[in-house]
């Protein structure tokens, strides 16, 4: 009986060993496979951040491109404008207080806008699919009524949207109230002289 009883006994410690030998392996490969996955994810983001990285790049290199050429701004979008950028870009007209005297190095349009007006809304895509479609041949710029006062009131905006053509040469053309994209490619046929 006792050699049964340590028999028996020797088989189930070898039969707890085994168990937790075959345990030990689901154990290790369910660690292994979760530690895999880990690295894959991990890899997988670390390639995500080396293309958001690149694409950054490329932007920059597009953008220190078109610096590159510092005579001649280029947007494909519209830009939203500042007095001391106004100034600097469209016209000075606390130097030039007679005379219109256009800085810009390509013509332009300027937007003024105010955030709560409805007809500006309207018009705000179709001003942003003009900056893409003339890219390069004009530039559309935005000037916030309500934020720059005294640019709304230099050029007597009271009615808006009021957009102001500005050719590179000659005096520019204002415009009031909400167009449709055809007749704002018009006038910057007319004004602007840009087929």
């Amino acid at each position: 009986m006792r050699i049964f009883g340590s028999i028996t006994i020797m088989a189930a410690a070898i039969l707890l060993i085994s168990c937790g030998n075959t345990s030990e392996p689901e154990s290790y490969s369910e660690e292994l496979r979760i530690e895999e996955t880990e690295q894959k994810e991990a890899m997988a983001n670390s390639k995500t951040t080396v293309a958001q990285a690149n694409v950054t790049q490329g932007e920059d290199q597009t953008a220190s491109t078109i610096k590159g050429d510092e005579s001649k701004e280029v947007n494909d979008k519209p830009v939203h404008l500042t007095k001391q950028e106004f100034l600097e870009k469209v016209m000075n007209y606390q130097v030039n207080k007679e005379v219109w005297k256009f800085e810009g190095d390509i013509p332009c349009i300027i937007d003024f806008y105010a955030d709560w007006c409805r007809p500006c809304k309207m018009i705000a895509p179709i001003m942003t699919d003009l900056a893409k479609e003339y890219k390069g041949k004009i530039n559309i710029y935005k000037v916030n009524t309500e934020k720059e006062k005294e640019l709304a009131a230099a050029f007597g905006i009271r009615s808006i949207p009021s957009l102001l053509f500005c050719p590179m040469t000659g005096n520019p053309q204002m415009t009031q109230g909400a167009q449709s994209k055809e007749q704002y490619k018009k006038m910057i046929n007319e004004y602007l002289l840009i087929k």
